[in-house]
């Protein structure tokens, strides 16, 4: 990472309406992305989906159409057309930002036309034990991409570039996955349901020569057209974890440039996460999903949580150099797939953990900085409201104490069960100190060593207005309210 203290922000939720052209949306606001004090931005998918206009981006179809062919009934994405896409990249790296295109190889929808293939059908729920015999079933897996018409690519899909479908066109059954004639489930992939290659659509076969090299191709071609500085890599458990070394390097070799990566391995196990990173050699982070969870029962708990154990059992803690720490994303937002949100009134205690501590590499999520209000069905069949408030005023004090204050050793006082703190001492560069408290319980006070004798502390999210003044061995008595946090940065 080229920052010292990097920033980045996942530039989309779900439920982005699609009249807002989100990439003018981004390129406008560029300027004060990065004063804010992001360094990085991560873009949604920006190809084309099978939904067209109201494809959030993961239902892959087309991944050379950037917005510029009449495809699924549409030119441009839901977030805007190539061209505005473009323009978003170079006005976010003309500011000195990187960007992260999220990029999903997992799998295809979509296709155009039918082809008829031998398969096995197995139950979602067991990937090991076939529920029947081989049957020819007919499927969506051909994919010649008429709108595009060969250009920048004439690879069209068929059936033995697959591993397994979920439908059939002869003679569908429910929950049944379908593994097509002379094929195995990918290798290196999670072990829920006995094997977790299969997870939609047209189930990408990495162990195809012809389909490894296309995909090297594409990450090419994309890298020369957009110039990107890295991926947001989708739904990595379901992906053999052995190519992303190799096509990560194939990319590298060819820009000369070092990538960042980072996979989502939606697992709330730090084992299993421990055990991927090494499995990729070290070559990409990885979301700190644990973390994640930590923070959904902390929020959830009502003052009840052991905020001294809020970091345990993390990538966070246990593995900071490959730790992509977030609070929320598109995914465990309400009414999502994943759903786990962190309570309103805990995002800023939470994002205080990510922001303004020494580990990980922090992902401030669009809906949290900004706000959202949607509807959608819920799991139950009824249909909800969901408003998210914006705490942007806080996490911009937070930045800009991550950008000045967040510096220099850290020492930590996670000794009570409600509050917590830590202190950063700062650098040569960076000499002024800074004290961060926090409560889930009633509010409270904790002496804390900040190095700095005599010295005027205030607090920055003026929660508490009077300031604090350290004693003559750099130690202070530093507060916060009830259910809250207090930066407290040195005058």
């Amino acid at each position: 990472m080229s920052h010292i203290n990097g920033t980045m922000m996942q530039y989309f939720h779900w439920y982005i309406d699609p009249d807002v052209i989100l990439w003018n949306e981004v390129k406008n606001k560029a300027p004060e992305l990065a004063k804010a004090g992001f360094t990085a931005i991560w873009l949604p998918p920006a190809y084309k989906g099978m939904a067209g206009t109201y494809d959030v981006g993961y239902g892959v179809y087309d991944m050379y159409d950037l917005g510029e062919f009449e495809q699924k009934g549409t030119v441009r994405t839901k977030y805007g057309d190539r061209q505005q896409y473009l323009d978003a990249i170079k006005a976010l790296q003309s500011c000195g930002m990187q960007v992260y295109a999220d990029t999903v190889l997992n799998h295809r929808m979509g296709g155009e036309d039918t082809e008829v293939v031998k398969a096995t059908p197995f139950s979602q729920d067991d990937r090991i034990n076939p529920k029947g015999w081989a049957r020819e079933i007919k499927a969506y897996t051909h994919y010649a991409f008429p709108g595009r018409n060969g250009k920048y690519s004439g690879f069209e899909w068929h059936w033995w570039h697959f591993d397994a479908v979920d439908y059939d066109d002869f003679n569908n059954e429910p929950n049944t996955i379908y593994l097509l004639d002379g094929k195995v489930f990918d290798d290196y992939v999670a072990l829920e349901k006995g094997n977790y290659a299969y997870l939609m659509g047209c189930d990408v076969d990495f162990q195809t020569q012809e389909v490894r090299e296309e995909i090297t191709r594409w990450g090419k071609w994309y890298l020369d057209t957009t110039g990107v500085d890295g991926f947001r890599l989708d739904a990595i458990k379901h992906i053999s974890a052995w190519f992303f070394p190799i096509w990560l390097d194939d990319l590298e070799k060819y820009t000369s440039k070092d990538l960042f990566a980072v996979g989502e391995y939606w697992y709330n196990d730090v084992n299993t996460l421990h055990w991927y990173v090494d499995a990729v050699a070290g070559k990409m982070s990885v979301l700190d999903v644990p973390l994640h969870y930590n923070f959904h029962y902390a929020s959830k708990s009502g003052g009840n949580y052991d905020m001294r154990r809020i970091l345990d059992d993390t990538m966070m803690q246990q593995r900071p150099t490959h730790a992509v720490t977030f609070v929320e994303n598109h995914d465990s937002q309400p009414l999502q797939a994943l759903e786990a949100p962190v309570e309103p009134w805990f995002k800023p205690l939470a994002y205080a953990i990510i922001l303004l501590r020494a580990e990980g590499y922090p992902c401030v999520f669009y809906a949290d900085y900004y706000g959202a209000e949607y509807e959608d069905w819920g799991r139950d069949g009824n249909r909800y409201k969901i408003v998210l408030p914006s705490h942007r005023w806080l996490l911009d004090k937070f930045l800009y104490a991550r950008q000045n204050f967040a510096y220099g050793a850290q020492y930590d006082y996670f000794d009570h069960w409600n509050t917590i703190g830590w202190t950063r001492l700062g650098d040569e560069q960076h000499p002024k100190a800074m004290a961060v408290i926090m409560s889930d319980g009633p509010g409270g006070s904790k002496w804390m060593e900040v190095g700095k004798p005599n010295a005027k502390f205030c607090d920055l999210t003026e929660h508490i207005k009077e300031p604090v003044y350290t004693n003559e061995a750099g130690w202070g008595e530093f507060w916060c309210n009830g259910g809250s946090v207090s930066v407290w940065v040195q005058e």
